[in-house]
């Protein structure tokens, strides 16, 4: 298969979050490897900044693939942003609207041309006080199923010490260090070809989503808690 070419926008996207990351924070990468240098990938992650995307791009991006990340629809209207994630390729997010499948479409889509799909399963910041993963949505597991493609959990941490957006705090001094991990793809075989009731699409989504935490513990070198944040209404 052919690699993917980025295009002028991926191009200036890259020109100007290589340089803003560097000068933000210093960077540590692990498992960049298991990104496949071609064809297409899930990518499942931990959501803890509004950074997040930028980080997981460049990340991304150094593994020789474009990243196509599932993002708010509402970027797709803002003046310059807008024109850069549609250029890019982007996949918008419909959210309690009738256009919220073709979202899921778009993103299937994705794996079949075999591209690299980054999803950040929580649908948005977590909001654990203490920066754990929340109970997440299961059309990642919809997604790891129905693809024949690696799913790589990875999780990242040092984003919100960057931009705590709950707080509304930006604390760029002292420099921080924002650490990025990828774990083996998971053996989602026991589950294939199985009828996707919401069990086992629950199922699936937590045993993704507990790859990734396992590899935030490790990046933080903490204890994880069981189970998942449920935020509150």
């Amino acid at each position: 298969m052919a690699k993917e070419k980025g295009g002028f926008w991926v191009g200036l996207a890259a020109a100007v979050f290589y340089p803003a990351t560097a000068l933000m924070a210093r960077r540590r990468d692990e498992g960049g490897e298991r990104v496949p240098r071609t064809g297409g990938a899930l990518i499942v992650m931990n959501h803890v900044s509004h950074l997040d995307p930028v980080y997981d791009a460049v990340f991304t991006h150094k593994q020789g693939r474009v990243p196509h990340f599932l993002a708010k629809h509402s970027l797709w209207n803002v003046p310059f942003v807008g024109t850069v994630v549609k250029g890019a390729r982007q996949i918008p997010v419909y959210r309690g609207t009738a256009d919220a499948q073709q979202s899921l479409r778009a993103a299937h889509e994705a794996l079949e041309q075999g591209l690299v799909v980054i999803i950040y399963p929580e649908g948005t910041i977590t909001r654990d006080p203490d920066g754990w993963p929340m109970t997440s949505r299961t059309g990642v597991a919809r997604l790891a199923l129905e693809h024949d493609v690696p799913v790589l959990p990875a999780a990242r941490w040092g984003t919100r010490d960057l931009y705590d957006h709950y707080r509304k705090k930006f604390r760029p001094f002292p420099r921080k260090t924002v650490v990025t991990k990828v774990g083996p793809p998971v053996d989602l075989d026991a589950y294939r070809g199985k009828p996707q009731n919401l069990a086992l699409l629950r199922e699936v989504t937590d045993v993704l989503m507990s790859e990734v935490k396992d590899l935030l513990a490790d990046i933080r070198q903490e204890q994880a808690p069981d189970g998942f944040y449920t935020k509150k209404v």
